[in-house]
């Protein structure tokens, strides 16, 4: 029940000020968010890619209301892909992007998100790694799935995010799963209204698994974005029905969270992506990771109680 609360605090500048003020939040945010710069955050790529992950990097920051701040976005992954190229890593470090960040709620905003991720795209391709469109709030999606299709034409290694508690992603699902797509599955962190996404957390682990049986039998590459236990174990199983191979679909989950289960799916010959973000605009990814799970709340207020 807390969840949509945290979700709406979200988007609450007056929240914004007060999380960030709390003496305990940086420590509790290092948990999730390794690093504010580049050169902090190569070092945890490497630690995981040498303990046999591999790593979706993502910077931080969303909501801009400038272009400006859209050309620092571009230029910020584009410095991290000169890093990346230092260390020879290929598809095994690559991007996530949410297009928000690249000016797409701006005036001329979807013309404007396309301009901007095309060449990080293209510079992800020349260093052999890829990129994948972050999903958002659902009146982002239609853009959102309008800037995969175009990028895909050149760049057809592309990925994109679909929702799982939205009622439109099942038809998203078939539509996607075809050969050379990759498509990450995820239940979904933004706060939507019950005209368009299931609301009861059963009925959204439901369509989860249908969705990932759509993407399973399909031709493409399905990236399992989970915690869950029990969704791990159907998408093992669904993978085994479907008759692919360990190296035909992967799992990913975010950075700080079931570390030791990263380590138990790469062991046993999965491939295992962790989410890791960084970068100075953070607030609004903390909340999201703070809504998901009630633990992550327990751990963030226990840790307020205990230093205060």
């Amino acid at each position: 029940m807390l969840g949509p609360v945290i979700l709406a605090a979200s988007r609450s500048d007056k929240m914004r000020r007060i999380v960030s003020a709390a003496p305990v939040t940086k420590p509790v945010v290092n948990r999730f968010i390794p690093g504010e710069t580049v050169d902090q955050v190569i070092p945890i790529v490497e630690e995981l890619t040498q303990a046999g992950l591999e790593v979706t990097l993502d910077v931080v920051g969303e909501d801009i209301t400038e272009v400006a701040q859209s050309y620092a976005a571009r230029d910020a992954y584009l410095q991290l892909i000169e890093r990346l190229a230092e260390l020879g890593l290929g598809e095994k470090a690559e991007m996530s992007v949410k297009l928000s960040m690249f000016g797409q709620a701006l005036e001329g905003g979807h013309e404007l998100a396309l301009a901007n991720v095309r060449p990080v795209v293209e510079a992800a391709a020349a260093i052999g790694t890829t990129v994948t469109l972050d999903a958002e709030d659902h009146t982002t999606l239609d853009s959102m799935f309008a800037i995969h299709e175009e990028l895909r034409r050149d760049f057809p290694q592309t990925g994109c995010v679909i929702q799982a508690y939205l009622f439109r992603t099942e038809a998203d699902a078939r539509r996607l799963a075809a050969a050379g797509s990759r498509v990450r599955i995820v239940k979904g962190a933004y706060k939507e209204p019950a005209e368009v996404a299931y609301q009861d957390k059963a009925e959204i682990d439901k369509a989860y698994v249908r969705i990932m049986k759509i993407l399973m039998e399909g031709e493409g590459y399905p990236m399992i974005g989970s915690h869950d236990p029990r969704l791990i174990a159907i998408g093992q199983e669904l993978a085994r029905q479907a008759g692919r191979k360990l190296d035909e679909y992967e799992f990913q989950m975010l950075y700080g969270i079931r570390s030791e289960e990263h380590l138990r799916l790469a062991a046993e010959g999965h491939r295992m992506r962790v989410y890791t973000a960084y970068g100075t605009d953070w607030y609004g990814y903390f909340m999201r990771r703070l809504a998901e799970k009630p633990a992550n709340l327990l751990f963030f207020l226990r840790s307020m109680i205990t230093k205060n």
